[in-house]
C-alpha cells in the first residue's frame, strides 16, 4: 500500500506550454518513492497523457454549470479509489522531489490530525525537463539561481490524513478562495497546520492565464465569488500560510517565529473578534492591513 496518494485535476493538454509543464509535474511525481498518482477529469488530452505517464485516470469528476471540476467530487473520488493513509491535492504545475515524501513520513509520525503545506518557489520552464541522472540536485541548483520564493499567500498543495476533510463544499478548482478555506477549516477543527517550507522545496512552473475565460486572473472570475460565498465569507478566505501553527524544521515541529506579517495577521484576527458585529463590507475595511496603509496615505496627503 502506498504511503501517499497525489491527486490533481489538470488543465486541457492543448496549449503547448501548459502541456509541457503538466507533463513535467506529473513525471516528477511518478519518480517519488511510495507514491500513487490519480488524475481527475475529462479535459482534452488528459486520458492520453495519463496513459503516457503511467498513472491512474478517473474521468467521472463532477463539474459546475461551466464545466469546471468540483473539489468536493475530487476529494470523494480520490478517497474512494486510493489505498493510502495520506492524501494530497496538488496543482498540476508543481514539481515535487523526494524531500516532499520525507516530510510526509516525518509529520505522520508526529501528529494524528494535520494538514501540511508550504510556500512555493516560482521558476520559468519552457521545455520538457530532463529527469535522467541526478535531476534533483540539478533542479535545486537552477531554482536557487533563477527562481524565487513566493510570498506566504496561495497554497499549491494540501497533504492530510484521509480522515480529514470529509465535508468539503462544492468549490471549483483553479479559482480563488478554496485553498484559504482549507487552512481555515483546519484551524477551526484544531488540527495542526504545518508549514514545511524550511524542509521542502516545491517548484511552481510559471505560466499565464490564457486557459481561463478571457485570459483573466482566477481571482477576478465569478466562480471565485461563489467559492468565497461557499467558504462562509471573506473572513474564511483570509487564511494563509501565516496562519500555520507549526513549522517542520529538521524533522521536528517548532512554533513559527514572530514576523511583521505574522504580527499584522494577529492584529487583524484580534480586530475581527472585537468588531464582529459590523457588516462584512465595513468589517473588511476596518481589519485588513492593506486598507490601513491606504487610509494612512490619504490622511497624510
Amino acid at each position: 500500500m502506498p504511503l501517499l496518494t497525489l491527486f490533481s485535476s489538470p488543465k486541457p493538454f492543448v496549449d503547448a506550454h501548459i502541456s509541457t509543464i503538466q507533463r513535467n509535474a506529473v513525471r516528477s511525481w511518478t519518480l517519488l518513492p511510495d507514491v500513487e498518482v490519480i488524475l481527475l477529469g475529462q479535459e482534452t488530452g488528459l486520458a492520453e497523457a495519463a496513459r503516457e505517464l503511467g498513472v491512474k485516470h478517473i474521468p467521472g469528476v463532477e463539474c459546475n454549470a461551466s464545466g469546471t471540476p468540483l473539489i468536493s467530487s475530487m476529494f470523494q473520488l480520490a478517497r474512494r479509489d486510493s489505498r493510502s493513509d495520506l492524501l494530497c491535492i496538488v496543482n498540476t504545475d508543481m514539481l515535487l522531489m523526494p524531500d516532499f515524501v520525507q516530510a510526509a513520513r516525518q509529520v505522520m509520525g508526529l501528529k494524528e490530525k494535520f494538514v501540511l503545506l508550504s510556500q512555493r518557489w516560482d521558476y520559468d520552464i519552457r521545455t520538457p525537463l530532463d529527469f535522467s541522472g541526478d535531476w534533483v540536485t540539478a533542479l535545486r541548483a537552477s531554482v536557487l539561481r533563477q527562481g524565487g520564493l513566493h510570498r506566504p499567500a496561495g497554497s499549491d498543495f494540501f497533504l492530510f490524513p484521509r480522515s480529514c476533510y470529509t465535508d468539503v463544499p462544492n468549490f471549483t478548482i483553479g479559482r480563488a478562495g478554496w485553498d484559504n478555506w482549507m487552512i481555515y477549516k483546519a484551524r477551526r477543527e484544531k488540527w495542526v497546520v504545518i508549514d514545511c517550507t524550511p524542509s521542502v522545496m516545491i517548484v511552481h512552473q510559471n505560466h499565464d492565464y490564457g486557459h481561463l475565460p478571457g485570459g483573466q486572473a482566477h481571482h477576478t472570475l465569478p466562480e471565485s465569488d461563489e467559492n468565497i460565498r461557499l467558504a462562509g465569507g471573506h473572513a474564511a478566505v483570509r487564511y494563509t500560510i501565516l496562519d500555520s501553527t507549526h513549522r517542520l524544521v529538521g524533522g521536528k515541529l517548532v512554533r513559527p517565529k514572530l514576523s511583521v506579517l505574522r504580527f499584522q495577521r494577529g492584529v487583524e484576527l484580534f480586530l475581527r473578534r472585537v468588531f464582529f458585529f459590523l457588516p462584512e463590507k465595513q468589517l473588511e475595511s476596518v481589519v485588513r492591513p492593506k486598507r490601513w496603509k491606504k487610509r494612512a496615505q490619504k490622511l497624510f496627503k
